[in-house]
C-alpha cells in the first residue's frame, strides 16, 4: 500500500451510457473473479500476452503498492494496479526517477464502451500524483486498442524498446501520463 492509503472507499464514476460504475480498491476477496475477467479479456484480446502460471499471483504481484476495480452495474469488469518501478520495466528507465507503473489493465469485452478503462487510469494517476511519483506504462506495440487509449487521453510516448518477455522477443510502447 502506498503511504496515506485511505482503504477501500468506493467511489461512483458518472459511466457514459447510464450503467452505474463504481472504481474501489481491489481485496483479496476478489482476485478470483479478477482472473475470471482477465481470462475473458486473454481469450478475446490477448493480453496478457502469455497466461500466467499463476493468475492470481500475477494479479497480486509482490511490487504492488495498490490496485482497484471497476464494477458496472454490481459486477466486477476491470482491473489495474500501480506498482514500484523494477528491473526491466522500460518506461520507468526512459522516464527516471520517481517514476510508477500503471500495470495490470483490463476491461471485460462485454463491459468496454462505458468509460471504465478511462476511469480505471484516472484513479491509478491520481494515486500516483498524490504520493509525489509520475505514472508511466510499457505496453506491446501490437495492442493497437490499448495505445489508442492511451493516446486518446494524452499520454506521451518516451520511446519504443525491444525487450525480451520470457522466451519472446517483443517491441513495447513506453508512456507518461499527461502533466
Amino acid at each position: 500500500m502506498i503511504p496515506g492509503d485511505d482503504g477501500a472507499a468506493a467511489r461512483p464514476v458518472e459511466a457514459r451510457g447510464g450503467p452505474s460504475l463504481v472504481i474501489r480498491r481491489r481485496n483479496e476477496s476478489e482476485l478470483d473473479e479478477c482472473v475470471r475477467v482477465l481470462a475473458e479479456v486473454h481469450r478475446r484480446d490477448g493480453y496478457p500476452m502469455r497466461w500466467p502460471a499463476s493468475p492470481v499471483g500475477w494479479l497480486a504481484e509482490p511490487a504492488l503498492f495498490t490496485a482497484w476495480v471497476a464494477s458496472l452495474d454490481g459486477r466486477l469488469v476491470g482491473h489495474v494496479g500501480l506498482s514500484r518501478a523494477e528491473h526491466g520495466d522500460t518506461a520507468a528507465a526512459l522516464y527516471g526517477e520517481d517514476a510508477a507503473m500503471v500495470s495490470r489493465l483490463f476491461v471485460s469485452p462485454a463491459a468496454r464502451g462505458h468509460g471504465t478503462g478511462t476511469a480505471l487510469l484516472k484513479v491509478a494517476v491520481r494515486e500516483a500524483r498524490q504520493n509525489g511519483l509520475r505514472p508511466v506504462l510499457d505496453v506491446l506495440a501490437t495492442s493497437v486498442s490499448a495505445v489508442a487509449l492511451y493516446e486518446r487521453l494524452g499520454w506521451r510516448l518516451l520511446g519504443t524498446a525491444d525487450r525480451q518477455w520470457g522466451p519472446d522477443q517483443v517491441v513495447v510502447r513506453c508512456y507518461a501520463a499527461p502533466a
